[in-house]
């Protein structure tokens, strides 16, 4: 019982490192709206490639998020996190940091990039099922 509780410690304690960072924080919030290209994320946040491509492996390794090679492009999403309390975290951090005027101009050049209108993400009202409180 004891080793298992270490363990969702030390989950803990890297999701809340890899949350620790503002390039991290607004790779999040764009991907909240579906997956997205690594050259997007680079030209909407207006970072170099290898900064982004060095958040990107961070929050990989945190499993935050997941990859997939479409032949020379890597796109990137959000990774279903398994652990109720550590899901709960991230939502509400990227809830949160939705609202920062720096997300909402890094969602504008994501748009003006791809030519797709970001998806609406929910208000606290309309939090997804996966993420409400238990009785």
């Amino acid at each position: 019982m004891k080793r298992a509780k270490d363990r969702r410690l030390a989950a803990l304690n890297t999701t809340l490192r890899a949350l620790a960072d503002p390039t991290r924080l607004r790779i999040l919030a764009l991907l909240e709206g579906g997956e997205v290209c690594v050259c997007h994320i680079h030209e909407a946040l207006n970072v170099p490639q290898p900064t982004a491509s060095r958040h990107l492996a961070y929050l990989r390794r945190a499993g935050l998020v997941d990859a997939r090679r479409e032949g020379m492009w890597v796109h990137y999403s959000l990774n279903k996190v398994q652990d109720d309390g550590l899901r709960t975290v991230v939502h509400t951090v990227t809830h949160c940091v939705g609202h920062v005027e720096t997300v909402a101009r890094d969602r504008k050049r994501l748009e003006t990039a791809t030519g797709c209108c970001i998806v609406a993400l929910p208000t606290v009202s309309e939090e997804p099922a996966t993420f409400a409180r238990k009785p």
